[in-house]
């Protein structure tokens, strides 16, 4: 067996080094470590797919896979940079969940977008003559599985696609994944808070986060 002949100092250096290093990664998130934990944003489900094993950080003893806390909030921040891109009126919000519906339609009046909840109508995004035809430039959607007419026409009309991703979603026609728990009310309402400030930032709607006076529970379904 082969013994380690690090140095006992050696040793303690670089466990303070990683612990400097995790506090550092903590402090940069964009909201406390405890408010993810909370909202339970980290907590996937009991099945995963080959797609979100990248995203998994542990399997519990209960079989529910958790997601990385870290990665969601890179994520987050990269989704909202990506939306940034777009005029707010030609972003689609897609929100077939239930608890999906409320933070949804808040983010879109908040930053102007335009949203569709309950049943996605089939030519939405195909159908010049549909009633509910619109053109949008990007598409957010809750839940890729619940709202998977919604990514097929935005495949077909060449539009990129946002998803919030739970572990036992596919990422077909996705074009960024933002991992997270897309089933709990407390976790939508923190993730579309989050992109509804980080956007405002963004877009010079506010000038520092703490200008952004909207609380979670705004965002939260009944």
């Amino acid at each position: 067996m082969r013994i380690s002949t690090a140095p006992p100092l050696m040793i303690q250096v670089t466990k303070m080094v990683k612990a400097k290093e995790t506090k550092e990664d903590e402090e940069n998130l964009l909201v406390p470590i405890e408010t993810y934990l909370k909202a339970g944003i980290h907590i996937g489900s009991q099945y995963k797919t080959g797609d979100m094993k990248p995203y998994i950080y542990k399997t519990r003893q209960d079989g529910l896979h958790v997601l990385d806390i870290q990665t969601i909030d890179k994520r987050i921040q990269l989704a909202a940079n990506f939306l940034s891109n777009y005029e707010p009126g030609k972003i689609l919000v897609v929100a077939g969940r239930v608890y999906a519906r409320k933070p949804a339609k808040k983010f879109a009046a908040s930053i102007g977008a335009m949203v569709s909840v309950k049943r996605f109508v089939p030519g939405t995004l195909t159908n010049p003559r549909s009633p509910n035809f619109v053109e949008p430039d990007v598409l957010l959607v809750s839940d890729p599985g619940v709202d998977k007419q919604a990514i097929n026409e935005a495949g077909k009309v060449r539009i990129p696609v946002i998803a919030l991703c739970d572990t036992n979603n596919l990422l077909t026609d996705v074009d960024v994944c933002v991992p997270l728990n897309n089933k709990g009310k407390k976790a939508l309402a923190l993730a579309y808070w989050l992109l509804t400030r980080e956007l405002q930032l963004l877009n010079g709607i506010i000038k520092k986060r703490s200008d952004f006076k909207e609380k979670i529970e705004d965002f939260e379904a009944s």
